[in-house]
Formats: C-alpha cells, structure tokens, sequence
C-alpha cells in the first residue's frame, strides 16, 4: 500500500448509541430452520441495492456502522472497453454474519449495557478486527487469560468456546461468567463427552491452537487427537479401530474435511462418524455460494480477518472452484490496483463475523472505478436464531427487560 494511502483516513458515519427494541422471547435453544445446502442450479439472481435495510440502519446490533478510522480507498480508474463484457460484481449470498456471531456480539452488547463498562472477553469475541475495535470503544476489554481480569469481575468467553478448565479457573475467580460460545460448537463439545466416557478414542479435524479446537479438546484430553489435514492420517495411533469416531471443528473446509475422513475410513473401516454434520451451516452455506460464482469470476474478494478459519476457506474454496485469483481484506482500502488489471467480473464474499458494511464498503469503492453492476447470487436462505446465553437472559430478566434473540434473518 503506498505512503499517500496510509495516510488519507476517513471517519464513517457513528452508529446510534441506543440499543433497539427487545425482539420476541424465543425457546431456549433455536428458533427457526438450518438451512439445506441448494444446488448451483437453484441459485437465484437479483440486482443488489446495498446490504443496510431501513430496519437494520437502527439497530446497532445487526450493522455495526463503523466508527475507527481507517484508510480511504483510493483506485485507479480503468477505461473501459467496449468490445469487452460489461464489468459486474456478483455478490455471494449467503455471506456474513452467521447466528452464532450475532448471538455473541449481541452478548457483549447487552452485557455493557446492563452491568456497565468494563466487560471482559476472553479472547475475540469473534475473529474480525472491526468487531472487536468496535466493541472496544463501546468498553469491552478482550484479554488473553482470565488472569488478567480482577476478581468477581464479569468476562464473557468467545463464540469458539472454552475448555472445561477454564470455566473451572472462573470459578475459581469468582468471576460472573457470560458463555457466549456458538451453541452448534456446544453440540460438538456434547459429542466429545459422550463418546470419551464411551472410552472411544476421537480424532477431531481441526487447526491446532485455533480456541475452538483447543475447547473441544479439553472436553476429553485423554481421547482426543487433532488431524489437522489429509497429510496427518498416517500418523494416528488408535487403541481399537472399532471405537473411533471422528469429530471436526465446525469452520472448515467442507471438502478438505471429507477428503480427511476418506483418508481416515481407508485407515480405520469401522471409523465411527458423529450423528449430525459438525461442519456449520453457515460455513457450508458460504462455501457453495462461492462455488456457484466462482469460475465466473476473474477476481474474488473475501472480506474478513486473517484469524478467521471460515474466511480463509472461502479463498480456497474460491480459487479450487475456478477462480482466477482470490484475496482475502479486512477492508476497502486493501485492494491493491493491480488485481483489478484485465478483471470484467469481480466474485465478493464474506465470512460469517462479517457486518455487511463492510462489504457494502467494498461496493461502493469498486463502483467508483468502473464495477457498478452488481448482481446477488442466492443459494440459500438463512433464518436460523439463538437466544442469548442464559447467564444475561436471567439478568436482563431481573432488570426488567426482554432477552430477545441473539440472531438476525439475513
């Protein structure tokens, strides 16, 4: 990025201070469908008039509307040719925030309303760098270890989940702790403990040090082992092929994963698979609609952090499924001028921490130079919702107000 980039910042417009409305009570756990993988051929197309409804600019909740400042994008201009096809975007949809992010952002949200600043958060929140700058200034405090948060302070733990010793270690603290964790990584957790006190040994797919494999991990210490790819199967030792089970770490790559579990199954026959799919269905949902516009495209933009496993994905998945190039920003003002050299149709995505300003951020750079048709491509619908974790509903509750849900029909 050049020097006079760095330097040129903009301040974008201030999200409203007042959370909304409380939305209906929902049942404990979920609200609604997960929704069903659709094939390419079902994807509907529509042209796309920017991600912010008229509901969604009220509420913080749903759009956080940036606040940090940050670099401006500045693009060159590209003449066009008119003997070439018109350049276009398409714009992947599903994309962005998944249930279990809203739930955890609204956690945070509505902890520092009702307890007041500072709230602890052990580790980020979710894997985006806006996200958790944005909850900073709110008065969050994202720390690494729970000692570093004073005693009977309040701390939420992440959507990627915690082990079992760090719940006990809060305890031990006597700190008032808010779970925020996903409740589909809950689900999985829920299969470690089942199958370790079966005495099954358990290869769990996954990235090593990633908190939600370190999480599910903990559950059961002594039978589990991470596979991180393909590559790793060889090297697994089991006690007795036929009590073995393979679990996964909910943001991987849908492909990558079952090409492990091949491998594995050509290891180990009787490999035990768990009773439901612990890949998410928001991670699933994002990777077939960056298939669907994939080879169609000559540049895909994923937006979202570095840290994030399901957004590093999508370029994969982007680039296995025909892409000509594929890269992954946090934000506008990271597209380099030369990926856009020779480029008509230009595929964007984002991953599932993502608020779709950011995207729109993206739109409205590329517009300027030259892409202003953008067109939805819809695989799926999405209308999955958490509630919130128990800790605030209970707390909210004894101050008066409603919980509501933790998540957003996209």
């Amino acid at each position: 990025m050049s020097s006079a980039l760095r330097q040129h910042h903009v301040w974008f417009a201030t999200r409203p201070a007042a959370l909304p409305a409380a939305r209906a009570a929902a049942p404990p756990l979920t609200a609604g469908r997960v929704p069903s993988a659709q094939s390419a051929a079902a994807a509907t197309v529509a042209p796309y008039h920017g991600g912010v409804t008229p509901e969604a600019a009220n509420d913080p909740v749903f759009v956080p509307t940036p606040r940090v400042p940050r670099a401006a994008p500045v693009l060159p201009v590209i003449a066009d040719d008119d003997s070439l096809p018109p350049r276009r975007v398409l714009l992947a949809a599903p994309r962005g925030y998944c249930a279990g992010v809203d739930r955890a952002v609204v956690a945070v949200q509505r902890a520092l309303k009702i307890y007041g600043a500072p709230v602890y958060v052990r580790k980020q929140i979710v894997h985006n760098r806006h996200v958790v700058a944005e909850l900073e200034q709110d008065g969050a405090v994202f720390v690494e270890e729970l000692d570093e948060v004073p005693v009977g302070a309040h701390v939420v733990f992440s959507a990627h989940g915690v082990a079992p010793s760090v719940v006990a270690e809060a305890e031990e603290r006597e700190l008032q702790a808010i779970d925020a964790t996903c409740p589909l990584v809950t689900k999985v957790h829920r299969e470690a403990k089942r199958y370790a006190k079966q005495d099954y040994d358990i290869l769990l797919i996954g990235h090593r040090g990633h908190e939600e494999v370190e999480g599910t991990s903990g559950e059961a210490p002594d039978h589990v082992q991470i596979v991180n790819d393909p590559s790793e199967v060889d090297k697994v030792v089991v006690r007795d092929p036929a009590k073995t089970v393979w679990l996964s770490q909910t943001t991987l790559s849908v492909d990558e994963t079952m090409r492990t579990v091949e491998r594995l199954r050509e290891r180990f026959p009787e490999l035990v698979s768990p009773p439901s799919d612990d890949i998410c269905y928001a991670t699933s949902n994002r990777q077939i609609a960056i298939k669907n516009i994939a080879a169609r495209s000559d540049l895909v933009l994923v937006v979202g952090s570095s840290n994030s496993s399901n957004t590093m994905r999508l370029v994969d998945v982007a680039l296995d499924h025909g892409a000509r190039t594929a890269h992954r920003i946090d934000f506008a003002h990271e597209i380099e001028p030369e990926w856009l050299a020779g480029v008509r149709t230009i595929g964007i995505t984002s991953g599932a921490s993502v608020p779709d300003v950011l995207v729109d951020e993206v739109l409205a750079a590329l517009a300027e130079v030259g892409w202003h048709d953008v067109e939805e491509v819809r695989t799926d619908e999405e209308d999955l919702t958490f509630s919130l974790p128990k800790e605030l509903r209970r707390d909210l509750a004894a101050a008066g107000e409603e919980a509501g849900l933790g998540g957003h029909d996209r």
